[in-house]
């Protein structure tokens, strides 16, 4: 049988092109881009984007730098798509956004569903967004500036305001020619609300009930009126977990008074869920915010702070060490296997945290549970610590030429593994109590308490048995 499309041999595999595509910008596109771009071919590089999806687009805008990237949106300003700029990167964007104009933004924003069309302009700068604000129509900024009015990272933020909302009375049949009909329908959506003369939802029926349905049948007969609603101040991390529990591909949001003002759908909760993963891995790291496109002294100043919080934490663990400054002149052997204990330490307390920042987040981890988990993160440092010190304590013997200081090592180790696994579990724990990220500060109480605790425990046992 012929092959219906091109195919792409990957080591064995055989993967079709289409697929292929779908992992990220082709190298030989960039390539390509930047040769049309170099030789100022502006029909070869429209030519080159012209197949390319919105996002793949913005991805290569992203890749370029300085005078190619401005060429690149000024080629594509006659015809740019507004979805590009909601793919953007937010320091990227800053500058297109510059580069093109309050004119082409605010037409932009008008051609976006209400939803993209908020983020967009809720990551302006402030004088930038007045003057879109200004050069839209007076309904579209009315919206906006209600949608501004919301908390960040909130469901107001998140919603979008188009959707369909019938009455109970209407049958299968007025859906249908209405559906038809109007004009004023959200490009992509899956469900239709039921309301009452109130606005206040009463129900909804999915699109595949509707069509299965006979026309004189009653939307009140057919409506499902056990469902889910997200209040307008929920925070995103909370609808993301609402979505995934519930299996839900959309869901109405209300306001105080039970009115349905919008709708969330899965294609933002996706977004959602990979930006609150992103953010927690960079605090993790000790980075606010994805940096990579910053200028090279914004990040500088954006990463001082942290680094300098991780300086007091290291000269509080060299106090520590200068307490044993003695000892450690008279058994020089502890110098060299210090950073052992440490280290170590160190790793585990960093596969515990990993675990529980990820269940807090996930809800997995509850005040109701806490004592279990504390209690298998001992056990667990308690096991590794017995495997590691029978290991460290026969290298260290040896090492040594002493089986004193091979004992001391192996007993450091496992008290340095115990505490760090509780450490790892009990700090974002009490972090999540106190209303603090565990994300932001867990790292640095953890690297404190881990270095800590080695140097305590090796070099205080060194002092009580060596010396």
């Amino acid at each position: 049988m012929a092959e219906t499309a091109a195919e792409l041999e990957v080591g064995e595999d055989v993967l079709p092109v289409q697929a292929a595509d779908l992992l990220g910008l082709n190298p030989d596109v960039i390539r390509d881009a930047i040769i049309a771009l170099d030789s100022d071919d502006g029909a070869a590089i429209l030519e080159i984007v012209e197949p390319l999806h919105p996002a793949e687009i913005a991805d290569l805008i992203e890749m370029l730098r300085g005078p190619m990237r401005t060429q690149l949106v000024e080629l594509l300003r006659p015809k740019f798509d507004p979805e590009i700029l909601s793919e953007l990167d937010e320091t990227v964007r800053d500058e297109v956004a510059e580069q093109l104009g309050t004119e082409t933004i605010a037409k932009a924003i008008a051609a976006l569903d209400s939803d993209d069309a908020l983020n967009l302009i809720s990551t302006l700068e402030e004088t930038k967004q007045r003057r879109v604000l200004h050069a839209i129509s007076f309904a579209l900024r009315s919206m906006l500036e209600e949608g501004l009015a919301f908390p960040e990272e909130s469901a107001g933020r998140l919603m979008q305001r188009e959707f369909v909302a019938v009455p109970a009375f209407w049958t299968v049949g007025e859906v249908i020619d209405f559906l038809r009909e109007s004009d004023d329908l959200p490009d992509d959506f899956y469900d239709v609300f039921v309301v009452d003369p109130r606005h206040r939802l009463i129900g909804y029926v999915a699109l595949n009930r509707i069509l299965r349905a006979k026309r004189p049948v009653k939307i009140r007969d057919i409506m499902i009126d056990e469902f889910v609603s997200v209040p307008v101040q929920m925070d995103q991390e909370e609808v993301a977990y609402v979505f995934a529990q519930q299996d839900l591909v959309s869901a109405p949001v209300v306001d105080q008074s039970e009115r349905l003002i919008g709708v969330i759908t899965i294609d933002d909760i996706v977004d959602v869920i990979h930006q609150e993963a992103e953010e927690d891995l960079m605090r993790l790291g000790g980075v606010q915010e994805d940096d990579l496109y910053a200028a090279v002294l914004d990040t500088g100043k954006a990463r001082f702070m942290w680094l300098f919080v991780n300086l007091i934490t290291a000269v509080l663990a060299s106090v520590v060490i200068g307490l044993f400054q003695g000892t450690i002149e008279q058994v020089v052997m502890l110098a060299v296997l210090m950073p052992i204990a440490a280290s170590m330490g160190g790793n585990a307390g960093t596969q515990t945290l990993t675990v529980a920042v990820r269940a807090l987040a996930m809800k997995e981890l509850t005040t109701t549970n806490a004592f279990r988990v504390l209690s298998k993160e001992v056990l667990v440092g308690t096991f590794n610590g017995l495997l590691f010190a029978v290991i460290i304590g026969v290298i260290a013997s040896i090492w040594s030429g002493s089986i004193a200081i091979g004992a001391v090592m192996a007993a450091a180790m496992v008290i340095t593994m115990i505490i760090a696994g509780l450490a790892g579990a009990a700090i974002p724990l009490g972090l999540s109590r106190t209303r603090f990220d565990p994300a932001i500060a867990s790292g640095v109480f953890l690297t404190t308490i881990t270095d800590v605790v080695a140097f305590l425990a090796f070099l205080g046992l060194g002092a009580w048995f060596l010396v």
